[in-house]
C-alpha cells in the first residue's frame, strides 16, 4: 500500500508533530510505502519565517505543488488535521487535491479545541468533509463532538512507544518532582500547577516542578514563580525532543496536565507507559482514557487546590501510588501500536474499497 502522510514533522517537537514521525516509522516498518508531505517545512529563505502573512504564502505554495504529486502517487492519504487556520490551508486543500486525483483521503482530526472552531466554522468544513473518505478522531470526545455537527466519525487512538516510554525503578523520590509535559500557552494553565506547587511545598518544602515546553507565557510564568518564592524550585528546560522525555518521566513522582482544553493528550498516556502516577483535569477526551481514582486522579481545571490536594495523596499514599501505576500501565496497553494497527489499516482498506466501488459505478461496471 502507498501512503501519502501529510502533516507537520519537529522541530518544534509537540503532540501531532511527533504522532506524524512516528507514524511514519511505524507504517514503514509494516510494509507500506510512505511519502511524507510535511506542513511545516522550514522557511526558504529564513527570513520569510519573521514576515507575518508572507510566511503563509512561501510555506503553502511548494505545499501545494508537492501534495499534488505525492497525491498522484497514493493509493491513500492519511492527513494529519487540527482546527484554525491549519485547517483551511492544509487540510481543506489536501481533500480536495485528493478527490482531483482519484486518491482517498483519510482525515485523522485532532486537537481540543475542535468544539469551539466546529461552532463557528462547520459551514466551512462540512463540504470537505464530504469529499473525504473518511474522519478517524482519537477519542470518544472528538466523536461526539462531531456527531453534533453532523459529522460521523471512527475512533482510532494516538498510538504510545512502549518501547521508549516504559517504567524506570519505582522508588520514593527526593525531592518529589512534580512534571508538566505541555506548552506555555494559556489553555494548558500552567500558572495553576505553579500555584499548585506552593500548596504541595507546605507539606513537602523540597518537591520542584518541572514545566518541560515552551511558548508565549514563559515570561509571565517565571515572574508568578519569582512572586510566589518558588524561582528555584520551577524549572523550565524549554521544549524536549521525544527521545529525551523518557529520562523526565523516570525522575518523576507525579505527572500533572494542568490544562484547560485537551483531546487526547500524548503527555498522559507517556507517563502512564512510564508507571508515572497521574493527576489531570478532566476535561475534553481526558476522562475517555482515565478513570478517576483508577487509572488517574482527575480534578476540576483552574484549580491549584484540588491539583495540590491530588499530588500530595499521592506522595503521602504509596500503595496509592503504586495502585495507580499498576493500573496505568495495563490501560496504556490498548494504545500500542500492536493494538492500533489494524484498526487504522481497516480505515485505509475501507477508503481505497469505497473509492474503487466509486469508480466502478461512474464506469457503469457496478451495482
Amino acid at each position: 500500500m502507498r501512503i501519502a502522510l501529510i502533516g507537520p514533522l519537529p522541530p518544534p517537537s509537540g503532540g501531532m508533530a511527533n504522532q506524524t514521525l512516528q507514524l511514519q516509522r511505524l507504517l514503514r516498518e509494516a510494509g507500506a510505502e510512505v511519502d511524507l508531505v510535511q506542513v511545516n517545512p522550514p522557511y526558504r529563505p529564513a527570513w520569510l519565517g519573521a514576515v507575518r502573512g508572507l510566511r503563509a504564502v512561501a510555506r503553502l505554495m511548494p505545499y501545494l505543488a508537492v501534495l499534488w504529486r505525492a497525491l498522484g502517487r497514493a493509493d491513500v492519504a492519511h492527513l494529519m488535521a487540527n482546527s484554525g487556520w491549519s485547517w483551511h490551508l492544509f487540510s481543506a486543500p489536501a481533500i480536495w487535491i485528493g478527490r482531483m486525483r482519484g486518491t482517498p483521503v483519510v482525515v485523522n482530526y485532532r486537537g481540543g479545541q475542535a468544539d469551539e472552531f466546529l461552532a463557528r466554522q462547520a459551514f466551512l468544513v462540512r463540504p470537505s468533509m464530504r469529499r473525504a473518505a473518511s474522519l478517524i478522531v482519537p477519542s470518544g470526545f472528538l466523536r461526539a463532538v462531531f456527531g453534533k455537527f453532523g459529522m460521523a466519525a471512527e475512533v482510532v487512538p494516538n498510538i504510545v512507544d512502549t518501547e521508549r516510554f516504559r517504567p524506570g525503578e519505582a522508588s520514593s523520590r527526593h525531592p518529589p518532582v512534580i512534571l508538566v509535559a505541555r506548552n506555555l500557552e494559556p489553555i494548558y494553565d500552567n500558572a495553576s500547577a505553579i500555584r499548585a506547587l506552593a500548596l504541595v511545598r507546605t507539606r513537602f518544602p523540597s518537591a520542584q516542578l518541572v514545566i518541560a515546553g515552551s511558548g508565549p507565557e514563559e515570561a509571565a510564568l517565571r515572574q508568578l514563580a519569582a512572586s510566589l518564592g518558588l524561582e528555584a524550585a520551577v524549572a523550565f528546560p524549554g521544549r524536549v525532543d521525544a527521545a529525551d522525555m523518557p529520562s523526565l518521566y523516570h525522575r518523576a513522582s507525579v505527572a500533572l496536565n494542568p490544562s484547560r482544553v485537551d483531546n487526547m493528550p500524548n503527555s498522559v498516556l507517556e507517563a502512564l507507559a512510564s508507571g508515572v502516577p497521574v493527576v489531570s483535569t478532566r476535561v475534553g477526551g481526558v476522562p475517555y482514557i482515565v478513570e478517576h481514582d483508577k487509572t488517574a486522579l482527575l480534578v476540576e481545571p483552574g484549580a491549584p487546590g484540588q491539583m495540590a490536594d491530588a499530588i500530595l495523596r499521592i506522595l503521602a499514599e504509596p500503595e496509592l501510588a503504586q495502585r495507580l501505576r499498576n493500573a496505568g500501565l495495563a490501560a496504556v496497553e490498548a494504545y500500542t501500536w500492536q493494538k492500533i494497527k489494524p484498526r487504522l489499516f481497516k480505515a485505509y482498506e475501507d477508503a481505497v474499497d469505497s473509492r474503487r466501488r466509486i469508480v466502478m459505478v461512474k464506469r457503469g461496471s457496478g451495482p
